[in-house]
């Protein structure tokens, strides 16, 4: 049996959780999972093979095992770490930003300088911010968790699979809208907008899946209480529980998600669908759910479904539309298919 060691002491736990998830009955692999105390706590089921880790206790646990495989879950900070282990070890780093890992060191140091400087500084002193391209150039092999983002190095990781969950219906037609409630990333203005602008009989209750805080938040509370007795708004103040999460998900009838076409992660412009995936659409594959996207996506899946102007006679349809999530997400198929990937990482 092949042994991997799977690293993740920054962020993204979900993608670490669905890993397990798939190889946690492999016959071909056996994973060690080392991970932040912070990580460790947004994780469920973590056995005997999950270690605490960070960045200075990495390398010698690494000394530890011979492994076949290592994988960085996570190259956003940590760098003269991660430089060591790929220079030393077959590592697979999975990318989640591709114009930052193209960044050279001098797009790198200007970007120090436009925001979050002090933050930055510290990532450049201590933990070698100029070292970042060399990560990625190092690495053995780079994986993407989009299959339509794969070409040259990137190679395609399947890890999202369809969860063992039942719909829970309720009476109205449910919404939800997941992730963060902030502008950043996401025009909740829009879906303001349009929610203010509904005209029906229809039972609706629309659920923000994600912390609200700041003008959203007194936004929502404003417009919450101004809607008709039969469209509600459920939200949450603090930050939703994993349990919230998943009850809330497994009600929804259709997914609503207002991605914006770019962000920016350390000041590199960075595009939804073309160099940046978003975690939707690994929340619509899990619950099973059809979700709505902007207009502006790249659409490579039956289930991410442009928006109409005519957005309520869309989630009625898509609330009576059948999607089969089951021959391809299916964990089965999916472990099927991240074994084939694992095996031709380790035959190097």
């Amino acid at each position: 049996m092949k042994k991997i060691a799977y690293i993740e002491i920054d962020t993204h736990a979900e993608i670490m959780q669905g890993f397990m998830e798939i190889m946690q009955d492999s016959d071909e692999f056996q994973v060690d999972y080392y991970v932040s105390e912070k990580v460790k706590g947004q994780i469920s089921n973590s056995g005997q093979n999950t270690f605490v880790s960070d960045s200075s206790m990495i390398l010698e646990q690494l000394k530890k095992k011979k492994y076949d495989l290592v994988i960085i879950g996570t190259v956003h900070r940590y760098f003269n770490t991660f430089h060591a282990i790929v220079k030393k070890y077959n590592a697979a780093v999975i990318v989640h930003n591709i114009n930052f890992m193209n960044a050279s060191r001098l797009d790198l140091i200007k970007s120090i300088f436009k925001e979050d400087i002090l933050y930055r500084i510290k990532l450049l002193w201590k933990e070698g911010l100029s070292e970042a391209s060399e990560v990625f150039k190092k690495a053995k092999n780079l994986l993407i968790l989009d299959e339509g983002l794969s070409s040259g190095r990137l190679r395609f990781l399947p890890v999202f699979h369809i969860g063992n969950f039942e719909h829970q219906p309720k009476q109205e037609l449910v919404i939800a809208i997941p992730g963060g409630v902030s502008q950043k990333r996401r025009d909740y203005n829009h879906i303001f907008d349009t929610i203010r602008n509904l005209r029906t009989d229809e039972n609706l209750e629309f659920i923000f899946l994600g912390k609200a805080k700041g003008k959203e938040l007194k936004q929502l509370e404003e417009l919450s209480s101004s809607l008709p007795l039969n469209i509600t708004m459920t939200y949450f103040p603090e930050r939703v529980s994993p349990q919230d999460f998943e009850k809330r998900m497994q009600q929804a009838d259709v997914l609503w998600c207002p991605i914006r076409q770019e962000t920016e992660f350390f000041s590199q412009t960075e595009v939804y669908g073309r160099t940046k995936m978003t975690g939707n659409v690994g929340d619509a594959i899990k619950y099973g759910k059809p979700a709505i996207f902007p207009v502006n996506y790249p659409y490579a899946s039956d289930f991410i479904i442009p928006e109409r102007k005519d957005i309520l006679e869309q989630f009625k349809m898509l609330k009576d539309t059948s999607f089969d999530f089951q021959e391809k997400y299916a964990k089965e198929a999916v472990q099927k298919r991240t074994e084939k990937v694992l095996n031709q990482l380790t035959a190097i």
